[in-house]
């Protein structure tokens, strides 16, 4: 996602509605998206924090392995294990290269023992799909669901309690990373999956594009009676930098390896044979050069992808901006980027470039935000 595309922008099935609403609508990823409402980025990430969000992730990407073999096929594609998964259970995972790089980061959800399904980046789908077929295509039958399947996202600490509402499942039964099919939001047929990209508690909804637009007005509307609302791009943005979740195209790509970003625990060398294994293997063996970290700014300034990431004492180069911003609910001016590791211990000084004006950060341990269990 984030990446720019020169072909004409697709519209999500819920394109008007965003319109109707008063969104400011960007090209992102070859997606026509809201990046805001009225209301704005700021009140917009107030809203999933303290109430719910409802967002369009129709964009997204859904490819379907069917077969005696789809385990084995998708256990080849990716980092986790696959083998440790029951019915109805959901797994975050890359897909690497041979030499270790990210093809994409994904939600691996096993429908049952013949039947994965895979959701991707928007902006790699047919990039995705594309590596699946070349590489376990001759184990199952792959199909690119993509464009018949519609996806909202309802997160944020009442998201259970009012999504509750308007489903006939028993959410109470539904573990973070559990979904369940053959169910109905609003009265119309419906996965629903306890996943997000938030750090908050919620939902992410798989219906038909025809039923789309019906399901998000009714949970559009349910989230507005308890403080909710509507969440573009710049609010989603927020909030998974607050959580510290990586977007791919910006701290992920085919030339960072999901160790150096931080990912080594999705990344089980005992579970298969997977493509990307042996380079791994040889990475661990010989020591990372580099690690993805978080920082807080302790100067006045503002990171932003791309700018400069430099040595307190000497100035030299270290490495470069990967995501920034201010963080609302932290209150405080975060960012990640890649840096040597000799750099990446928390508690070391860095610098930013903020457009020539050099401002001190600092390297901090996990997340900027946790939320509160309850």
């Amino acid at each position: 996602m984030g990446i720019p595309s020169s072909s004409p922008a697709k519209k999500t099935p819920l394109y008007g509605a965003h319109q109707r609403l008063g969104a400011k609508l960007i090209d992102f990823g070859g997606w026509l998206m809201p990046v805001n409402y009225p209301a704005g980025i700021i009140e917009e990430h107030r809203a999933t924090r303290g109430a719910v969000g409802v967002f369009d992730v129709c964009h997204m990407g859904e490819i379907h392995f069917r077969g005696p073999r789809a385990a084995e096929a998708v256990q080849r594609l990716v980092t986790n294990n696959v083998g440790g998964m029951r019915d109805g259970r959901a797994m975050y995972a890359v897909a690497c290269h041979p030499d270790g790089g990210i093809v994409d980061d994904l939600i691996v959800y096993r429908v049952a023992g013949d039947h994965f399904l895979i959701v991707v980046n928007a902006s790699n789908i047919d990039k995705d799909y594309g590596h699946f077929v070349k590489n376990v295509g001759s184990l199952c039958h792959i199909s690119n669901e993509s464009d018949a399947t519609s996806l909202i996202a309802f997160q944020g600490p009442k998201a259970a309690a009012v999504l509750a509402g308007l489903t006939d499942a028993d959410l109470t039964a539904m573990p973070s990373f559990c979904f369940v099919t053959g169910k109905h939001v609003a009265g119309k047929p419906s996965w629903i999956a306890r996943t997000g990209y938030t750090g908050e508690d919620g939902f992410e909804i798989f219906c038909s594009p025809n039923d789309a637009l019906y399901v998000w007005e009714a949970l559009v509307a349910a989230a507005g009676s308890v403080g909710g609302s509507p969440v573009g791009l710049g609010a989603r943005d927020t909030l998974r930098l607050e959580a510290r979740l990586s977007l791919y195209g910006n701290d992920l790509s085919d030339t960072t390896t999901p160790l150096e970003a931080g990912l080594g625990w999705v990344v089980k060398l005992d579970a298969g044979d997977f493509i990307g294994k042996q380079a791994l293997l040889r990475q661990q063996a010989a020591g990372l050069a580099r690690k993805l970290v978080g920082f807080e700014m302790r100067e006045r300034g503002i990171a932003r992808h791309g700018y400069a990431i430099a040595d307190v004492q000497s100035g030299a180069r270290l490495g470069e901006v990967t995501s920034g911003t201010v963080g609302p609910t932290v209150g405080k001016n975060i960012g990640m980027g890649y840096v040597p590791v000799s750099q990446a211990q928390p508690g070391t000084r860095l610098v930013i470039d903020c457009r020539g004006k050099p401002a001190q950060a600092e390297v901090i341990q996990g997340p900027f935000y946790r939320r509160q269990n309850t």
